[in-house]
C-alpha cells in the first residue's frame, strides 16, 4: 500500500515522539513492503512564530491533499500563561479538526498487567479494564459562540449540538460495540442540560437499529466516578465534546501514564492520530518523553487503512518493550532508556523474528544487538 501522510509535529516533545512513530513506520514499510510518503508541516505555536497563524493555509493544503495525519502536540507556556492572547496555538488543532470534518475522536483505554503498579488505582480494581471513548469533536461548548461583555465581567459559552451530529458519531460507536463485547454507555448530562436531553433521545432512537448492542446511560458525574471505581464495566463510551475531553484524561491514570494513550480523528474524507498527552514544554529537547502513545497513534492508522497485521506487530512491539522495562522515566523511574532508544528498540523489534533475545545493555547504548 501507498500511503501519504502529512507530519505535523507541533511543539514541545512533539517532533521528538513523532519522530518514532515516523521510524516505527517505517519499520512496518520496510517488512510489509508498503510505501509511506511524508511532508512535514506546522502548527501550534511555532506555526504563530513563523506566520502568525496556529494553522497555516498551506499546512490546511498539505493535510487535505494527504492520506492521513500524523500529529505530534502543541502548546507553549508562553501563551498558556497569558489569558489575554488573542492568537493561540489550540486555535490551530481545533480549526484543523472543524476544517476537515474531523468529528470522532476515538480513545482506547487498556491495561498492561506489567504496569498496574504503576497507577494510582488497586490493581484489583483495574486490572482487565479495556474500553474504548468515542468523543464528538466538532461541535458543543467548544464551537459554540462566546461572548464577553464590554466591561468584562460576564462571559458565555454556547452549547449547540444538532441531530446529524450526534447521529454521525453514534453510529460509528455502536458499530465499535457490534464487534466488541457489544455495550454502549452515552455519558452527558441530561437531567440538566437540553443539549444531553438531544444526545439521549437520538442514540436511544439509534440503538433500535443496534439491536446487539445493550445501551445504557450515566450522568457525567456519576460516569467521573465509575471509571475510578469500576473501570472494567465499560466497553464503548459514547459522550459529547467537553466530557469527553475530560474522561479520557482521567481514563488514564489507569494505564499508569498518559504517555500510553493514542487517539484517532476521523472524518467522512479524512483521518488524523495523536497521543493525548499535551506538548510538556518542560522535556523538550531532553529526550526524555514517552513516545508510545504517538507510536500507538501510528498502530491506529494502520487499522484505519485496514492493515491489521501491521497494527498488531507496532502493538506487539510496545507489548515487548513494555514487558523488558524499555522506557522513558515515567515508566521506569530507576534504570530508563531515552526517547530514541525506546523508538530504536520499537523498530529493531518489528524487523527481526519477535522472540529475538536483545542485549538490554547494547540497547542503552542506542543499539539493539541479537546475540
Amino acid at each position: 500500500m501507498k500511503l501519504k501522510i502529512a507530519v505535523l509535529s507541533g511543539d514541545g516533545i512533539g517532533p521528538e515522539v513523532t519522530q518514532q512513530a515516523i521510524k516505527v513506520l517505517n519499520a512496518i514499510a520496510d517488512k510489509y513492503n508498503h510505501t509511506f510518503e511524508y511532508e512535514k508541516a506546522v502548527v501550534g505555536a511555532i506555526a504563530i512564530d513563523e506566520t502568525g497563524n496556529p494553522l497555516p493555509d498551506e499546512t490546511l493544503k498539505i493535510c487535505a491533499d494527504s492520506n492521513a495525519i500524523l500529529f505530534g502536540a502543541i502548546g507553549d507556556p508562553k501563551y498558556d500563561n497569558n489569558p489575554s492572547a488573542k492568537v493561540r496555538p489550540e486555535q490551530g488543532l481545533l480549526k484543523l479538526r472543524k476544517s476537515l470534518g474531523l468529528f470522532a475522536n476515538i480513545r482506547p483505554l487498556n491495561t498492561y498487567d506489567s504496569l498496574i503498579h504503576k497507577s494510582n488505582l488497586k490493581e484489583e480494581v483495574i486490572k482487565g479494564t479495556d474500553f474504548v471513548i468515542y468523543r464528538e469533536l466538532t461541535s458543543g461548548i467548544y464551537f459554540g459562540e462566546k461572548k464577553l461583555s464590554e466591561d468584562g465581567t460576564i462571559a458565555s459559552d454556547l452549547c449547540t449540538y444538532t441531530a446529524e451530529e450526534i447521529d454521525r458519531i453514534s453510529h460509528l460507536a455502536f458499530k465499535a460495540a457490534q464487534v466488541r463485547r457489544k455495550k454502549l454507555t452515552l455519558v452527558d448530562k441530561a437531567n440538566v442540560l437540553e443539549s444531553s436531553r438531544l444526545w439521549r433521545k437520538r442514540v436511544t432512537e439509534i440503538s433500535k437499529e443496534y439491536s446487539d448492542v445493550k445501551l445504557e446511560f450515566l450522568f457525567v458525574d456519576n460516569a467521573a466516578m465509575q471509571i475510578i471505581l469500576n473501570p472494567t464495566q465499560f466497553d464503548v463510551i459514547l459522550t459529547e465534546n467537553m466530557f469527553g475531553d475530560i474522561l479520557s484524561d482521567e481514563a488514564s491514570v489507569i494505564s499508569g501514564s498518559i504517555g500510553l494513550l493514542a487517539s484517532a480523528s476521523i472524518g467522512k474524507h479524512a483521518a488524523m492520530f495523536e497521543p493525548i498527552h499535551g506538548s510538556y514544554p518542560q522535556a523538550k529537547g531532553k529526550n526524555i518523553a514517552n513516545p508510545l502513545a504517538a507510536v500507538l497513534s501510528a498502530a491506529m492508522l494502520l487499522d484505519h487503512f485496514e492493515l491489521y497485521d501491521e497494527a498488531e506487530n507496532v502493538r506487539s512491539a510496545v507489548e515487548k518493550s513494555i514487558e523488558l522495562n524499555i522506557s522513558t522515566p515515567d515508566l521506569n523511574s530507576t534504570n530508563h532508556f531515552s526517547t530514541t532508544n525506546v523508538g530504536n528498540f520499537l523498530r529493531d523489534f518489528i524487523l527481526d523474528d519477535e522472540n529475538t533475545f536483545y542485549n538490554k545493555n547494547n540497547i542503552d547504548l542506542g543499539q539493539s544487538t541479537i546475540i
